[in-house]
């Protein structure tokens, strides 16, 4: 039996800005949102461990990637004009500038990279890659436009000394 869940997504919670924010508007700085993504990446780290954040951050991920399609990018019927609409709407959003490396002709595999990446770009360097929630999130965005489920994986980060992220992302067997 599913026990009732206080904030199951739904994009009502992100509120109107316009109404509860009439003098700061809808933008807050990236150290703010960084300060939210990586102290609840440490609480959960803490309670839990480090596979189980990366887990939940992957999970959250995927729901705001299929959230983000089903908002900005639904209306694309190419592969091509699904990509365009993402970049488009990534950049726009301040979440990163989305390039496509390689794909091939059926985007079985494709390598992408999110040059200016919200959630790493400028840290220092850990040797750890951090972007759980950005795998999660293209998952998310692949599985809804094409309706097949997508394994992404990151294998270049700027925390790990690389200047983008860059993904490797390849339909589930």
């Amino acid at each position: 039996m599913d026990k009732e869940r206080k904030y199951k997504f739904d994009w009502s919670l992100l509120g109107d800005p316009s109404v509860g924010r009439p003098n700061l508007g809808n933008s807050a700085r990236v150290e703010i949102y960084r300060l939210m993504q990586f102290t609840l990446r440490d609480a959960i780290e803490a309670r839990y461990d480090g596979d189980a954040a990366d887990d939940v951050f992957h999970e959250a991920g995927m729901i705001a990637g299929r959230e983000f399609y089903a908002h900005f990018l639904s209306d694309a019927k190419t592969f091509g004009g699904f990509i365009k609409l993402a970049r488009d709407a990534m950049r726009e959003y301040g979440m990163g500038i989305l390039k496509i490396e390689e794909a091939d002709d059926d985007a079985r595999k494709i390598v992408m990279t999110v040059g200016e990446d919200l959630d790493c770009s400028g840290l220092p360097e850990t040797g750890s890659q951090v972007c759980k929630f950005d795998e999660g999130f293209i998952s998310g965005m692949m599985e809804s436009f094409t309706g097949k489920r997508y394994n992404v994986r990151e294998v270049d980060c700027w925390c790990t000394g690389d200047r983008t992220c860059r993904f490797a992302v390849e339909i589930a067997d």
